[in-house]
């Protein structure tokens, strides 16, 4: 099946009867499907643009026991939502929740609106998320493709071009259509994305215990190992970069990330781009300690790395080096960002980056069992 127009209506009626038979057996139990509230659907769908459903619940229960309706989160400040948000990523997307929240509560009285098209308007909210919050809250006939049903309707099609291209978009999202029913379409989208992310899988799929196997292309050419042509992978960038717990009375510096910037409204200890190097060495130090006297007006002197960390930022593969030190003389000059003196007891109130957080919890880790700071 190369072409909408291959569909036929038995097609369509297998493949509707079979899915949802499926569904009302092994469809997932998710918290976020016990109500048809649009504000759970939301969250949950955002929040599961960058992991996996497994990895989602927890922060889903924790952000929804803070936040339980869409007014306690407008009403909330950015910095909460954002520590609340806290380890799942992509923190731009927990600020666009907030201004939704803000925008949906002071002009539509904390409503959603049901329209696809009025939902795109809102910020962080995509042509898929639209469609998930439409279909599943209010039941409307709108199409969804995500990473589940891209890989399942490439399959069903045969399609052996690129899916991400614009045809590729333009051929999936008119398919996605197509095979909507007028009938419960929210159901039917909760059946085929349960059906690619458990059956119709990236590798192996379950291929013999499909429910739709006989309505699949790729199945019948045996094409479900190459179908879909996999994503191109980003060029990684190798990049060092050296973190700086500088210590005064027991208390450690923290600077919140500005706007424009990578984790932009998270707090960090005062991070720096290392030169290429193989490692850190005494020169680094200097460089650093000259750096945090530009900066932040201090006189530093720094004692000893504590740990290395590698982490992955879209493209940039990071070589984290934490160091501490302590100031030797000088106070806080303003350059415009904003910074606090936090004792490490209180390190838990402030929204941290993940590299941020570990740092952070090896110090008061040192600090309590008696490690001199």
């Amino acid at each position: 099946m190369d072409h909408l127009a291959d569909i036929d209506s038995n097609w369509l009626k297998r493949f509707r009867r079979n899915s949802l038979a499926w569904y009302g057996k092994h469809g997932r139990d998710l918290v976020w499907r016990n109500s048809n509230d649009a504000y759970r659907v939301w969250i949950s769908e955002i929040m599961l643009q960058q992991t996996t459903v497994t990895a989602v619940v927890p922060y889903f229960e924790r952000f929804l026991k803070r936040f339980p309706n869409i007014q306690t989160l407008a009403a909330a400040n950015e910095e909460d939502v954002l520590k609340y948000w806290e380890g799942l990523g992509y923190y731009s997307r927990a600020r666009n929740i907030h201004k939704t929240a803000c925008l949906l509560v002071e002009q539509q009285g904390g409503q959603f609106p049901d329209d696809v098209a009025e939902l795109q308007k809102l910020p962080g909210i995509g042509r898929y998320t639209a469609g998930a919050i439409a279909s599943f809250a209010f039941n409307q006939r709108a199409p969804i493709v995500e990473a589940n049903t891209l890989r399942l309707y490439s399959r069903l099609l045969g399609y052996a071009e690129n899916p991400r291209s614009s045809a590729g978009q333009k051929l999936l999202w008119e398919f996605a259509e197509k095979i909507l029913p007028q009938k419960s379409p929210g159901q039917f989208n909760q059946a085929v994305m349960d059906l690619g992310a458990t059956v119709c899988t990236p590798k192996a799929p379950s291929c013999p215990h499909c429910p739709v196997k006989n309505c699949c292309a790729a199945f019948a050419n045996n094409l479900q190992e190459s179908i879909p042509v996999p994503a191109v992978r980003p060029k990684i960038t190798h990049v060092e970069e050296a973190s700086v717990a500088v210590g005064k009375r027991g208390k450690f510096l923290l600077v919140k990330r500005p706007e424009g910037e990578r984790w932009a409204g998270l707090w960090d200890f005062p991070r720096f781009e290392l030169p290429e190097t193989n490692g850190i060495t005494a020169g680094n130090y200097q460089e650093l300690e000259f750096q945090l006297a530009d900066q932040f007006g201090l006189e530093t002197a720094i004692e000893t790395v504590v740990t290395e960390i590698v982490h992955s930022v879209t493209r940039y593969r990071i070589r984290l080096y934490c160091l501490q030190g302590s100031v030797v003389s000088g106070r806080i000059k303003s350059n415009g960002t904003e910074t606090a003196w936090v004792s490490p007891t209180r390190f838990e109130e402030y929204p941290l980056s993940v590299t941020g957080r570990k740092f952070a919890t090896l110090l008061a880790g040192s600090r309590q069992h008696g490690v001199e700071q």
